[in-house]
């Protein structure tokens, strides 16, 4: 014989509320998490220059503020496409890494990369542009290696490519 005082009743935590989409076309869904002026600035900064630490990406040279990239980062965080982890030699530093679905955003930092350069006046000279819009497989095959292996090398150094 059981009494109703046997059961524990547990309450459902409740889920997190899923964003309202403006429709869901995936464009807009996409730029619901990236269409900010600084989302994918520091998602490139992870996956091109290495960076890891709030301090790096603070001075990056972009002028971000920073209440403005810690919210970023939070952001970008929950989407899902970075994750903070506790450095191991100091526990009280945070690196962020890309995750999986971050670092499927390599296809369109390239062609944004390639896109601009072939439109706008900026500091990658043509030549180089034209290098990685022709190798662009292996570009990305490299993107991929290097965050599979968490291998720290960046791709980019003071505005020089320096990949393979």
């Amino acid at each position: 014989m059981h009494f109703a005082s046997d059961f524990v009743s547990l309450s459902r935590v409740p889920e997190k509320p899923k964003p309202k989409r403006r429709s869901g076309c995936p464009v807009s869904v996409s730029l619901e998490i990236l269409g900010d002026r600084w989302s994918l600035l520091i998602i490139r900064d992870v996956m091109v220059r290495g960076f890891r630490t709030f301090k790096e990406f603070e001075q990056s040279g972009e002028g971000i503020a920073t209440n403005i990239l810690a919210d970023r980062l939070q952001k970008l965080e929950t989407a899902g496409i970075l994750i903070a982890e506790t450095e191991q030699e100091d526990a009280r530093r945070i690196n962020y890494r890309l995750t999986e679905k971050g670092i499927g955003l390599a296809p369109v930092l390239l062609e944004l990369l390639i896109w601009g350069a072939r439109h706008e006046r900026t500091g990658l000279p043509p030549a180089a542009v034209e290098v990685m819009a022709k190798n662009r497989n292996a570009l990305l095959r490299e993107v991929r290696r290097r965050w599979r292996e968490r291998d720290p090398r960046p791709l980019q150094v003071e505005g020089r490519w320096v990949w393979p």
